[in-house]
């Protein structure tokens, strides 16, 4: 082929804007991309054949990912900007009837009705019941079912055609798990083990509906549109309140694997500090090998400094989530305190620290401050300055002049006394105290935020998600000042 012949040219032009395209998409999404990891993935892209979308998406992936929880975001954009050769896509599957006779003599399928859907359901189950799942069918019939049953053709301007949630509720995939667990026992499989199987394949078949619903989107508005509106941020850097379930779930499994990259890096800049004072002696007696000349010097070793971390946090509401993975995060790097106690509140204090037991299992604990909610509450509306003064009343010998105080809450106090006057004197007693905050600051101040009010007493900070949760607690227990 002649590659300086103008189609040619065109069509290399149209792939360097879609790779351009993604790019940016997966800076958008929160995933750090550098010029340099770009111009790689450019390399080795050049050395595959592009026949093999496979192949394609794990250079891409190998090239630009630096982390697993970015995985799945990853996967998002690379399947709207080079979407699988499936299906009609959108601009088949919008084909009129009237077009479709005109283009053969055979009546069309009919699309949505009662015996179609059963039809389809038996199909779907059939193939859910299978001994493999496999990956090439099931998307086929992924495709099928967004364009027979999520289609919402007469859609006004700005609006979509293509529906996941329509064509989900009308097949409806997860009712078929009991017939599937039935199949699958029958087939000499284990009833727990065919539960999680069928499960796992619902939940495998329901992302492929998803996906497809993008690409049909993509096809109609653009892939920008689809990445820009319905592509979730990677999960650290989504924001601690609007987390769902399963993105709580992903959550947790990152905590502890972020906590210890975290640690050794943190290890690793203590190692690399200043020395500590200059060992007259030493640095003497070893430079008399040198005739006198002191060419290398000898420092006495800098005593760490490891300090007490008190942690009082909101757990009402929305802000739970936050309050609990910022808690399990912090007990996670627990070795980089001296000691650490941890307290709950919503109007009442209660002591949660016997629940970070070392060696417990991250799912438990989380279990065990959700029980204890409870504990922190006497009439379940949140009053920051009534825990604060109750606080002061029953452990305030928990701080001290080597205790950090750290303060998680969104400051929303339901206009009640804010006691800013007992914060303050707590905050006299500390050697330093932090308050996180998970809201954006453009909303602190607005409605009951006392967000401001409380800033003036105590540095306040935005921590609405896992990222900027890492960098608070690299910086605290490092040396990078915070203000």
């Amino acid at each position: 082929m002649d590659t300086t012949s103008p189609r040619h040219h065109g069509e290399r032009s149209g792939l360097l804007d879609r790779h351009l395209a993604f790019i940016e998409a997966l800076r958008g999404a929160g995933l750090s991309v550098s010029l340099a990891e770009d111009l790689d993935s450019v390399a080795a892209l050049g050395l595959l054949h592009w026949s093999d979308r496979a192949v394609v998406r794990e250079a891409f992936a190998a090239t630009l990912l630096k982390k697993q929880a970015h995985r799945t975001t990853f996967d998002t954009l690379f399947d709207v900007y080079f979407p699988p050769l499936v299906g009609d896509g959108a601009r088949g599957s919008a084909a009129t009837d009237q077009e479709v006779d005109e283009a053969s003599t055979e009546a069309p399928p009919v699309r949505d009705n009662a015996a179609a859907l059963q039809e389809f359901r038996e199909r779907l189950a059939e193939m859910l019941q299978v001994g493999e799942y496999d990956e090439s069918e099931m998307r086929q019939l992924a495709a099928e079912m967004v364009g027979r049953f999520g289609a919402m053709p007469g859609r006004g301007p700005g609006l979509s055609s293509w529906s996941a949630y329509t064509a989900l509720q009308r097949v409806a995939p997860q009712e078929l798990t009991d017939q599937i667990v039935a199949a699958l026992v029958s087939g000499q499989m284990d009833a727990d083990e065919a539960a999680r199987t069928a499960a796992r394949r619902v939940g495998r078949f329901t992302r492929q509906v998803e996906d497809d619903a993008r690409r049909r989107i993509a096809e109609e508005k653009g892939a920008d549109h689809v990445a820009d509106v319905t592509v979730r941020p990677s999960i650290d850097t989504l924001a601690f309140t609007s987390a769902r379930r399963a993105d709580l779930e992903e959550m947790r499994k990152e905590i502890f694997p972020l906590a210890r990259r975290l640690a050794t890096k943190l290890a690793k800049e203590q190692h690399a500090k200043h020395r500590g004072p200059l060992d007259f002696r030493r640095t003497v007696r070893a430079s008399m090998a040198t005739g006198g000349v002191p060419l290398t010097t000898h420092h006495r070793p800098k005593r760490p400094h490891r300090t007490d971390l008190v942690v009082l946090c909101d757990v009402s509401g929305s802000v739970a989530n936050f309050a609990q993975f910022t808690l399990l995060f912090v007990f996670a790097l627990r070795e980089v305190f001296q000691s650490m106690r941890a307290f709950t509140f919503i109007d009442h204090v209660y002591e949660v620290t016997p629940y970070f037991r070392p060696g417990a299992d991250p799912a438990d604990v989380l279990a065990d401050l959700a029980a204890s909610t409870s504990h922190a509450a006497l009439w379940g509306r949140t009053n920051y300055g009534r825990a604060f003064t109750k606080f002061d009343e029953e452990y305030a010998d928990a701080l001290g002049p080597k205790t950090t105080l750290l303060v998680l809450g969104d400051a929303r106090s339901n206009y009640s006394d804010l006691h800013e006057d007992t914060l303050a004197r707590m905050v006299s007693s500390v050697r330093r105290a932090w308050w996180l905050n998970p809201e954006h600051t453009r909303n602190w101040g607005t409605g009951d935020s006392a967000a401001p009010t409380y800033a003036e007493v105590m540095p306040m900070l935005e921590c609405r998600n896992l990222v900027q949760l890492e960098d608070f607690v690299h910086r605290i227990v490092g040396s990078t000042p915070l203000r």
